[in-house]
């Protein structure tokens, strides 16, 4: 059975949002969207290509408004002051947002400066280094391949420490390597309450990476359960019900 989402006003919110809608002119891709997320908690957040998954990350990070509803980050209200959310916000997504005729220290020194980063320089090496990158930090960006791109697209995401991170199939162009020292960044990120939403369409990633479900269809949820109470086969079913 699908799991109420409420929670106690006790508990603290990472993300909550209420009748969620964004239409494109006359076409509507979300049709009111409610969730919310738990500091601490990870959202795998699942359905076919056009089912409304980036519209949410991308309204979740500040770069698209929506045409109705509310959202609190961290008990911040987006709508009434993005640029503090967005100060608590890291997104990866198919776009790097990094500045390609830049070397790779250059960009992330530019983000970290932007997010008013305490000790700049130091937090920007610290990240090259565990992303494997500090032989790159002289290059373009524009020069490097995808896998690697990818890396320094993690870093700026991780830069300013967010409390929430939004990830759209973030592991596209990673190798093993790659993917192993994210994972890495990932269980520190959640050991100092972080939390994230993100998106896949592999369903094992899915359910083993996060603590709750949630599936879109036409703009609307049409599923969500706790990962603790599904199987991967019973995650399987489910989504060829909500997909075909």
């Amino acid at each position: 059975m699908p799991v109420d989402d409420t929670s106690p006003a006790t508990q603290i919110l990472a993300v909550e949002v209420r009748g969620l809608k964004k239409s494109y002119g006359l076409k509507p891709i979300l049709r009111g969207v409610d969730f919310s997320l738990q500091q601490g908690q990870r959202l795998a957040l699942l359905g076919a290509n056009g089912a409304g998954k980036t519209t949410i990350l991308r309204i979740l990070a500040g770069l698209s408004r929506p045409s109705a509803g509310t959202i609190h980050v961290t008990g911040v209200d987006l709508m009434r002051d993005a640029q503090r959310v967005r100060q608590r916000v890291g997104l990866v997504a198919h776009q790097p947002y990094l500045y390609e005729e830049l070397t790779v220290v250059e960009n992330l020194l530019f983000f970290a400066r932007l997010y008013a980063v305490e000790k700049a320089r130091e937090r920007v090496q610290e990240l090259m280094e565990r992303l494997g990158l500090e032989k790159r930090a002289r290059e373009r960006v524009g020069a490097l391949s995808r896998g690697q791109v990818q890396r320094v697209a993690w870093a700026r995401a991780m830069v300013h420490d967010p409390h929430l991170l939004l990830l759209d199939e973030p592991d596209t162009g990673l190798d093993q390597e790659g993917q192993h020292l994210i994972n890495d960044l990932l269980a520190e990120h959640r050991t100092r309450g972080g939390s994230v939403i993100f998106t896949t369409h592999q369903l094992e990633q899915a359910l083993e990476l996060s603590d709750r479900i949630v599936m879109l269809r036409h703009g609307r949820i049409a599923y969500r359960q706790e990962s603790a109470d599904l199987t991967l086969q019973a995650l399987q079913e489910a989504y060829g019900e909500v997909v075909r």
